[in-house]
């Protein structure tokens, strides 16, 4: 009995020196379960001493969700839908309109699309997609608190696919911007919008890429701009214009695109940088429409390997992959040709900003307003020169407009040919004008007519040349009336506001 009371005392002391050490240990390091930063070389490798990540504590977003939850509100988009019933005559896709052998029935506001959009201040400014509201003949507004709204389209830009609307309202919660040059890859970030229509979905995932371009906004415009934050935060459908946040529950971007063979979420989603959509909104504030600045270039990003291979093969040149635009012509005229740039040119760096692809490229340029200066830096020969531009609109004005400066023909967004003989002869018709040409952002496109379709009156009178269409509409101001028709002969009215 003595001898094993002995060694009872012996382990006792053991375990008491062992749990002495072990708290005399703990006093000298802050977390001993957290990964140790020792490393050491093995062979060719470095291995990191790793002791298990215990340690860590998980991000909460409760803060940030309970921030920006209610400044973000569901969108519905209404439009009038007509319901065609027609007495079926093959003549009719060759011959004449059948106007006469169609019944028509208007079902005036009927929803036709949802999405989000993110109140951005007290006296309620709301910023949604252009796609969430186009074509709307009402757009209704419903904020977190199921309150209800008709709101007023201030303006949209289709290039950078941002809307502005207002509704009527004073003391609303809003969201605050935060500068989307200064987040990196890998910061976490909330997605908060209504998808599939449910309201106020918050979903979490980090920043994956920044300035990714993804050529989705090119049907909707010529210029497009695409320098999108992209993220794996669950993006679906009816998330188009509702806020990206940071972790504090400040705005960095408006949700506009998800890549998708499904079109539902599959892993990554798009959001216009809150940069961009300050620059806009700004600009439809203060001018109605968006000021936008041009190189007067065409080009491609040095980092595509088959444009590089295409433009060896046609200019019989030995370029190899890199960084930078590569500068194929230059606009008559433009910014860039009266400054010194040439074919050839390197693009490399925008006011100190280094270019790696041309949606950098838009990006800073298209962040800029007709008349502002820039520092263009491009490689020639190998060596690099410095320039400095005065930036020019799309019709060559280097100051910026209001719509005030717009002309009628401008507003419709189209340009228009005379029908001849021949095509009269066709359609059985003696009066209408071809729309060519048309701007997405245009009252044309924004009622359905699309290239090639004919305009045969407006505000019920017939138009059959371009004068006849700037007589009508001269110091014209409120509700126009046009009817147009399809390549079948198909005849529409539609109706939109000239401001």
């Amino acid at each position: 009995m003595k001898k094993y009371t002995n060694y009872m005392l012996v382990g006792l002391m053991s375990s008491v020196t062992t749990l002495g050490g072990f708290y005399l240990l703990q006093d000298k390091i802050e977390n001993p379960l957290v990964t140790s930063t020792s490393s050491q070389q093995n062979g060719d490798f470095e291995f990191v001493d790793y002791k298990g990540n215990y340690g860590y504590t998980a991000p909460s977003f409760v803060e940030a969700a309970n921030k920006s939850v209610n400044t973000v509100v569901a969108i519905n988009n209404y439009q009038t839908q007509t319901q065609r019933q027609r007495q079926m005559d093959p003549f009719d896709f060759f011959f004449g309109f059948p106007e006469q052998r169609q019944q028509q029935r208007s079902q005036e506001n009927q929803p036709a699309g949802s999405g989000s959009g993110v109140i951005i201040s007290p006296d309620g400014y709301i910023v949604t997609n252009n796609h969430v509201i186009k074509g709307a003949n009402k757009i209704e507004v419903k904020l977190n608190n199921q309150k209800t709204y008709t709101a007023d389209l201030i303006g949209s830009d289709p290039s950078t696919d941002i809307a502005l609307l207002k509704i009527e309202d004073k003391g609303l919660p809003y969201i605050k911007f935060v500068d989307s040059d200064v987040i990196n890859v890998g910061d976490w970030v909330l997605a908060v919008g209504n998808p599939f229509g449910l309201n106020s979905t918050v979903t979490a995932g980090i920043i994956s890429a920044k300035g990714r371009s993804i050529n989705i906004l090119r049907q909707n415009s010529d210029s497009p701009i695409e320098s999108f934050i992209q993220t794996d935060a669950a993006i679906n459908p009816g998330n188009s214009g509702g806020a990206l946040v940071n972790a504090n529950g400040d705005l960095i971007g408006i949700n506009t695109a998800i890549s998708s063979p499904t079109g539902s979420y599959a892993g990554y989603g798009f959001a216009v940088p809150s940069n961009l959509v300050k620059k806009v909104v700004e600009d439809i504030k203060k001018y109605g429409l968006v000021q936008r600045g041009y190189l007067g270039i065409q080009g491609f990003d040095l980092s595509d390997a088959q444009a590089v291979r295409q433009y060896n093969q046609q200019e019989k040149k030995n370029i190899k992959t890199d960084k930078g635009v590569m500068v194929t012509s230059v606009v008559p005229k433009g910014s860039a040709i009266e400054a010194g740039i040439q074919e050839g040119d390197i693009i490399t760096k925008i006011d100190g900003k280094t270019i790696n692809t041309f949606s950098n490229l838009s990006f800073q340029v298209g962040s800029k307003r007709p008349g502002d200066k820039v520092e263009v830096t491009v490689l020639r020969d190998g060596k690099e020169r410095n320039y400095t531009l005065v930036l020019k609109d799309a019709k060559g004005n280097s100051s910026t407009r209001s719509k005030a400066d717009l002309t009628a023909l401008e507003i419709l967004g189209a340009d228009f040919e005379p029908l001849t003989e021949r095509q009269k002869d066709s359609f059985g018709i003696n009066y209408g004008v071809m729309v060519k040409n048309i701007e997405p952002n245009g009252k044309l496109a924004g009622a359905g007519v699309q290239e090639e379709f004919i305009l045969l009156s407006i505000n019920n009178k017939e138009v059959s040349s371009k004068n006849d269409i700037e007589k009508i509409l001269k110091n014209h101001k409120g509700r126009v009336n046009i009817k147009f028709a399809d390549f079948y002969g198909r005849i529409y009215t539609k109706g939109f506001t000239l401001e």
